[in-house]
């Protein structure tokens, strides 16, 4: 009996870790798809697949992360082709991934406040003169939140920089200041490790790119 017990705990264990390597496998394949991505559709078929694999999971937050990252670079892929009339909708369904986030314990982290800033930074986007008290109050409260779990968080620096960069002047950004900030942010990208191989590790190309630029007279 002891001998049957034994080889079922073996085969038992052999499944759990072939499950284990099969999802990191696939969660790996599907997180470089999305740090090569460019369109909005490339971003929500992504967005979706990140879903699925966190339904199926039921216990990972991560794959609800990026499908939370999907849909708000699917939201600023759409704002640089000057198209604002559905970031509220993108905006919501990050939101939305973040609160199954939140379910399994994954709102005491660092990455995960800043996308929640950069989700109502989004949907703040669609119209700032009207959503900036309301929105904007909750991007910065998570932006700083995120700054108290993990100061020295690259991305952090990263996002912090993109919104010196493109404020306009009259409200207190500088595109001079934005490159220094993305200098910094750069330096920070040099020394940071990533937690595990499918933690968040994006950015360090835009900081890389924004870093060599030089500020318009």
């Amino acid at each position: 009996m002891k001998k049957y017990l034994l080889s079922f705990a073996l085969a038992f264990m052999s499944l759990t870790a072939f499950a284990q390597n099969s999802y990191e496998k696939v969660m790996a394949e599907k997180i470089t798809k999305i740090e090569n991505a460019k369109t909005p559709e490339e971003f929500e078929i992504l967005g979706q697949e990140f879903n699925r694999i966190g339904v199926k999971e039921g216990n990972q937050w991560l794959p609800f992360y990026y499908a939370a990252y999907a849909y708000i670079q699917k939201g600023r892929a759409q704002m640089t082709a000057g198209k604002k009339d559905e970031l509220l909708t993108y905006a919501g369904a990050a939101r939305k991934y973040l609160d199954n986030v939140g379910k399994l314990g994954g709102l005491d982290n660092a990455e995960v406040q800043l996308l929640r800033k950069m989700a109502y930074s989004l949907s703040m986007m669609e119209n700032p003169q009207v959503r900036y008290a309301t929105d904007g109050a909750k991007a910065t409260e998570a932006l700083n939140e995120a700054k108290k779990l993990d100061p020295n968080n690259p991305r952090i620096a990263l996002i912090e920089a993109e919104d010196m960069y493109f404020t306009p002047k009259q409200y207190g950004g500088s595109e001079a200041k934005g490159i220094e900030m993305f200098k910094q942010a750069l330096e920070k990208f040099k020394t940071y490790k990533p937690k595990s191989a499918l933690d968040p590790n994006w950015g360090k190309a835009e900081a890389e790119y924004f870093a060599s630029q030089t500020a318009k007279k």
